[in-house]
């Protein structure tokens, strides 16, 4: 796996302390999913690819167990669609939702093509 990021093929997500085993794998690049998928790509791969796609550029990406991400060990990132609540990031201070399908953001709601000026 080490060599497959490496090649930039795939993404490898940590937990914050831990450098031994990944806690997710998501291809370098969207696009490759279109591209090995037989059928239609799930959408929430797509996100949660594109985000940790354009942040691991420049910043610290990590799991957790809460969020989908946490950047440089503060920040909080629950990605979904326009519809997703605020109910998993409730308790978490520094939480934000990367909101697919939104145009413009509130609050602690951020649009996810925003994140694409970030690479």
């Amino acid at each position: 796996m080490y060599s497959l990021e490496k090649a930039h093929s795939v993404l490898l997500l940590r937990q914050k302390a831990k450098l031994v085993k990944p806690e997710k794998i998501y291809l370098q690049n969207t696009n490759y999913t279109y591209a090995l998928s037989a059928e239609n790509p799930d959408v929430g791969n797509l996100r949660e690819t594109f985000f940790f796609n354009q942040l691991q550029q420049g910043y610290k990406v990590s799991y957790t167990k809460q969020t989908d991400f946490c950047v440089n060990d503060k920040l909080y990132f629950e990605i979904g669609g326009k519809n997703k609540k605020h109910k998993q990031i409730k308790d978490l201070k520094h939480a934000y939702l990367a909101l697919d399908n939104t145009v413009v953001g509130f609050r602690n709601e951020i649009p996810l093509w925003l994140f694409g000026f970030l690479y």
